[in-house]
């Protein structure tokens, strides 16, 4: 179980990144591993539903774009990637990482150097918005009169 909270958080935080720091950290660590693709990156739609209150019926709330990769290293690790958008570079990307995340041999140093820096970034990237949207709140009250 553990393992699997541990995938879903560093999937969640390679879906989320910005392509161009995920490039960056990337190339920084040097690494070029062998593999080939078992679904080309490819393009599609996802149809969003919400609920009321959450308790609600369902509607249907809108599409989204995703694109959605999957590749295999030569040591038979697969890696899966669906992200919003059009950036099949970037679904490729995170693919290859979630596969070799898989794998004891690279993860400790994928988590430190790659995982890491980019869950640091999205966390200042939330608190900066959360800031910004907190200085421009407004607090509505009502008085009661004394009749």
């Amino acid at each position: 179980m553990q393992a699997l909270k541990q995938r879903q958080r560093w999937m969640s935080i390679l879906a989320h990144s910005q392509p161009d720091q995920l490039r960056s950290h990337w190339q920084a660590l040097n690494l070029s591993p062998h593999y080939h693709s078992l679904r080309a990156p490819e393009i599609g739609l996802a149809q969003l539903l919400g609920r009321m209150g959450a308790t609600g019926r369902r509607f249907v709330l809108g599409d989204m774009t995703v694109t959605r990769a999957v590749v295999q290293l030569d040591n038979g690790s697969q890696g899966y990637s669906y992200i919003a958008g059009r950036d099949k570079a970037h679904a490729e990307l995170c693919a290859l990482i979630d596969a070799l995340l898989q794998k004891p041999d690279h993860q400790e140093q994928l988590l430190q150097q790659l995982i890491e820096p980019l869950a640091a970034l999205q966390q200042e990237q939330r608190q900066l918005r959360a800031r910004s949207v907190a200085a421009s709140r407004i607090d509505f009250f009502t008085l009661v009169r004394g009749d």
